[in-house]
């Protein structure tokens, strides 16, 4: 799976920060007193040990780090370089046009008119990056359920935000995600096809009606079975709210823990669905981008 080294500092170089590339291989400390003779070696030391020294993007306070050659060295001048960290949200891959993260469940992906001032993906993201230069933006470019978590993508300029949007089918090319359900489905391997609208209390429902309702498409695969549950892949010819939890209520097989749309037992109280692939063509540089995560432990150990 991709990842950028300078995932956290890319693009929100300040002016303040000098950069120096290392023509040989050489201790950190050595090398910034010869990258900067005209500042006091205290002044330099002090620089390592408030965090305002980064190699190749990755900022280190090792005085004894060894920079290869080639390696560049940043130092910000005025403050201590910030590496993003929270435990329900975890950035997958980052560059100046998009960012792509591991959404904990039970965390919104953006705020709705009934949890206004709630803590987000967006809300965590942005302010991370307005901290490190209040120019930055941030797009909602897609969702998770609040309840799922795995992969999620935003974006970082209009730019790829308006190519995302308005091509999402054509630039996504695979979503997969791994479920836990409540029985057995049958048959194990098939495609569900229908359309799904919304009631008066915001929940989804299965029509055959074509003008109630839009066209939702899931095909599904069961991985194992075992102890009354069974590990499920699922793909997303369509994203439509609550799809994949629908569908697979509508075939006798909620997931586990989704008592909303009639799941019934939750041995790791938790919705037992995670968001494993995402597959798409950049929004600018139309490079493939593919990424996965691993099937968590609880999923695992329900049908061990």
């Amino acid at each position: 799976m991709p990842r950028k080294k300078d995932n956290n500092l890319r693009g929100f170089r300040p002016d303040n920060i000098e950069s120096h590339v290392a023509q040989a291989d050489t201790p950190l400390l050595d090398f910034l007193f010869a990258s900067m003779p005209d500042r006091k070696r205290t002044v330099v030391k002090q620089f390592l040990t408030h965090n305002q020294v980064a190699v190749n993007g990755v900022p280190t306070r090792q005085f004894d780090f060894m920079v290869t050659a080639g390696s560049l060295v940043e130092v910000n001048l005025t403050r201590e370089f910030r590496i993003f960290s929270h435990r329900r949200l975890k950035i997958v891959y980052e560059d100046d046009h998009i960012i792509v993260v591991n959404k904990g469940y039970g965390l919104l992906s953006m705020a709705t008119d009934n949890d206004r001032g709630a803590e987000t993906a967006y809300s965590i993201l942005r302010n991370h990056l307005k901290w490190l230069n209040p120019a930055n933006r941030l797009y909602i470019v897609h969702r998770l359920d609040r309840d799922t978590s795995g992969l999620m993508m935003f974006a970082k300029s209009e730019e790829a935000k308006i190519a995302m949007q308005h091509n999402w089918n054509n630039m996504v090319l695979s979503r997969e995600y791994v479920c836990v359900v409540e029985g057995r489905p049958e048959p194990p391997e098939g495609t569900i096809r229908n359309f799904l609208a919304e009631n008066r209390q915001h929940e989804m429902f299965v029509t055959d009606n074509e003008e109630e309702g839009q066209l939702a498409v899931t095909r599904y695969k069961t991985v194992k079975s075992a102890k009354g549950y069974s590990l499920v892949t699922v793909q997303l010819d369509t994203g439509r709210k609550n799809q994949i939890r629908v569908h697979m209520a509508s075939i006798g097989c909620p997931i586990s823990g989704d008592r909303r749309y009639g799941g019934k037992t939750s041995p790791i109280y938790r919705l037992a669905l995670h968001a494993r692939t995402l597959h798409f063509a950049h929004p600018i540089t139309r490079k493939e981008m593919r990424f996965e995560l691993p099937i968590p432990n609880g999923f695992l150990r329900m049908v061990k």
